[in-house]
């Protein structure tokens, strides 16, 4: 019952937030079309002035992986993080997801295909992937955006955060698997 009960809620909420908001805006005689294209043409110039940030960390992505020091760092830290239970399989993940979500994902993908679902890497992997940041991708695209070029306590505490969120991960798979 609760399933087919978010199965409709799942299905219907975008269209009738949609109807809610053209309703409102007819309601208050908002010029709608002319909004929508005002921030369309907005949207399109915010989109025109990060793309020198996105090329910047899509190299610097592809330059880490091709050099292999992401795999580097995996083998360096795989003696400590074997104590604390964490599989060498998760390395990876650790150190790729401030980079990037996509290729977090990408390696997550390959961590769940190859060990299977129920794995105790899997779930691991899952729960740093949801507890971290796209640290450097959120500074290179919102602060790019806003042309902020002074991002060193921004950094340094996305970085903490995403160092938390890993630490509490461990600890959370450690207690509960």
């Amino acid at each position: 019952m609760f399933q087919a009960l978010m199965n409709i809620v799942s299905l219907w909420a975008l269209p009738v937030i949609l109807i809610l908001i053209l309703t409102i805006g007819l309601f208050r005689k908002v010029p709608l079309y002319e909004t929508f294209t005002d921030g369309a043409k907005e949207g399109f110039q915010v989109a025109v002035n990060i793309i020198p940030y996105l090329v910047a960390i899509i190299v610097a992505i592809s330059m880490l992986r091709a050099s292999g020091i992401i795999e580097m760092t995996g083998n360096a830290l795989a003696p400590l993080l074997h104590y604390f239970n964490v599989p060498a399989d998760t390395i990876p993940i650790m150190v790729v997801r401030s980079l990037s979500g996509s290729a977090a994902l990408g390696v997550f993908s390959d961590i769940a295909h190859s060990l299977g679902p129920d794995n105790y890497a899997t779930k691991l992997a899952a729960i740093m992937v949801g507890s971290s940041e796209t640290t450097f991708y959120v500074l290179a695209v919102y602060f790019g955006a806003v042309r902020i070029s002074k991002l060193r306590y921004a950094l340094i505490v996305g970085l903490i955060a995403d160092f938390i969120g890993i630490v509490a991960a461990i600890s959370v798979c450690n207690w509960m698997f």
